[in-house]
């Protein structure tokens, strides 16, 4: 399997978590010139925004790890123009949440990082 399929397979396997938990996906791999959001859910009323990382081993760090600053600047530019696009004004709740996956566990941070 290639890098693109595995993280394919991985970013099913978040949304497939997040579904079983309740969220109810609303978008997988929402793209735009700023950049890209693995998965967009409504967790109640609140627009959670997804990033999926997966590591199969922590040789090379851990998955969470590998969201740095610009990514996040990146996501929150994405989901900042996926709400403006579908005309969801300005008191919309929202969050950011990473799903990391290594080897076959999951770990999901809920509020992993704010606006930015």
């Amino acid at each position: 399997m290639n890098n693109r399929s595995v993280g394919k397979d991985k970013e099913a396997l978040g949304a497939e978590y997040l579904e079983k938990s309740g969220y109810i996906i609303l978008e997988k791999n929402f793209c735009c010139s700023g950049g890209e959001i693995d998965i967009i859910a409504m967790d109640g009323d609140t627009y959670v925004f997804v990033e999926v990382k997966y590591r199969r081993t922590a040789g090379y760090g851990l998955p969470e790890e590998a969201v740095s600053p610009i990514k996040q600047q990146r996501i929150y530019k994405a989901a900042m123009y996926y709400l403006y696009k579908r005309r969801k004004g300005d008191n919309v709740l929202c969050r950011f949440d990473v799903i990391a996956v290594e080897g076959g566990k999951i770990r999901h941070y809920k509020n992993a990082f704010g606006g930015l």
